[in-house]
């Protein structure tokens, strides 16, 4: 039987995607690489943005996230070494929040969950894709499961979290961009309490971030080269959190632990044209940001809330084709360029030494900081992109 969606990753992205097409009439069917509870030992940690939140809340899982997610209720942004800085605050903007910080292991365990409550979604887990075909009214993806190849249908395969097997996707193009820095992430404890407060701090060798998570503690997301990543990272603790304290400042007070440190290379990957006949990518599998103000994700959470919002609007035997991708590929064009352009734009212009351009970047946000209007359009596009 032919499916309507074929989702292909079952990660946040992909699981958001089916649980907004629930009840609708749909046939979805969701293909995930891992197996149950998997996801449970993940140990990342998520930048949520308000509008995620609202997203969330819609498909009635944030009352569960909630008691473990941290609001950020301020963002403090500045340079190292240079005068001007400027603050987001909620109570501004009319929020409770301009953002939160969540554990994904609470995330997709929640989203886990919803999926295996909705009746009218299959869940196919263990399942890795392995090639992507479409003909005139659909499209087929070859998986193997359990040691055995099998073939799925859908007039719509989706390409969510997903679908890293796949060397080629027809019609599509994947660039990539490499900043040629490193992200350090890991969980710190501080001396003084945070306050709800995000910092954002800009450096010559690029962004440092401490994003209040839990009671007492931040997640720290550090911007290096890879060579100096790849020393932090095999530091002892104590050297490391001196290290830490002497690039980021005095304005938390001592660092006093450190708690799973990784690294990843930092990289603008992006997919031309998001779609083909019968086929979408969404979510990373259609753009990989730089985590400079944390877009990525929540982007990725809009594609999928998007796609179902115009899923649900068209008749069972037009999904997937022309009309339905055109609506997708058109409503998507303002957020997508804004959320690229955005994040490139401060990893370059704010990771750099160049003459003359820290006072320039120190005017710049100290006019943030004297003009409420920007820093209301500012907020806005953080929370809720481009589009907000």
């Amino acid at each position: 039987m032919t499916d309507d969606l074929l989702i292909i990753g079952g990660g946040p992205v992909g699981a958001t995607l089916a649980l907004a097409l629930k009840n609708y009439g749909l046939r979805v069917t969701v293909l995930e690489a891992r197996h149950p509870a998997t996801g449970a030992r993940d140990a990342r940690t998520l930048a949520l943005s308000e509008g995620s939140r609202l997203i969330l809340g819609r498909l009635g899982v944030w009352s569960r996230l909630a008691p473990y997610a941290t609001p950020i209720e301020t963002i403090h942004i500045s340079q190292r070494g240079r005068l001007g800085r400027a603050m987001l605050r909620a109570e501004e903007e009319g929020q409770e929040a301009l953002g939160y910080v969540l554990p994904y292991a609470e995330l997709g365990a929640a989203l886990d969950d919803a999926l295996a409550a909705a009746e009218d979604i299959r869940v196919e887990f263990g399942v890795r894709a392995t090639a992507l075909e479409t003909s005139d009214d659909a499209a087929t993806v070859t998986v193997e499961q359990n040691g055995a190849t099998k073939k799925f249908s859908a007039r719509l395969a989706v390409i969510a979290d997903g679908g890293r097997s796949l060397d080629a996707l027809p019609g599509m193009k994947r660039e990539t961009r490499e900043y040629g820095h490193t992200a350090l992430v890991g969980h710190v404890e501080c001396e003084l309490p945070h306050n709800n407060i995000a910092y954002e701090r800009f450096t010559p060798q690029g962004p440092v971030a401490l994003l209040p998570e839990g009671a007492t503690g931040y997640a720290l997301v550090w911007t290096a080269t890879p060579d100096e990543a790849a020393r932090l990272a095999q530091l002892p603790e104590a050297q490391f959190l001196a290290e830490l304290h002497k690039h980021f400042g005095d304005r938390v007070g001592a660092f006093r632990a450190i708690a799973g440190r990784a690294t990843f290379p930092l990289r603008l990957v992006t997919l031309r044209p998001v779609t083909a006949p019968h086929v979408v990518a969404i979510g990373n599998a259609a753009q990989t940001l730089h985590p400079v103000a944390g877009q990525g994700f929540n982007l990725g959470l809009r594609d999928a809330w998007q796609l179902a919002l115009i899923a649900r609007e068209t008749a069972a035997e037009s999904v997937g084709g022309a009309e339905m991708l055109r609506r997708y590929q058109s409503g998507r064009r303002v957020d997508t360029g804004g959320g690229i352009f955005f994040t490139d734009f401060l990893a370059r212009v704010f990771a750099n030494d160049w003459p003359g351009w820290g006072a320039a970047r120190g005017a710049g946000l100290a006019l943030l900081e004297l003009c409420a209007p920007a820093r209301h359009f500012v907020s806005r596009k953080m929370s809720f992109g481009a589009k907000g």
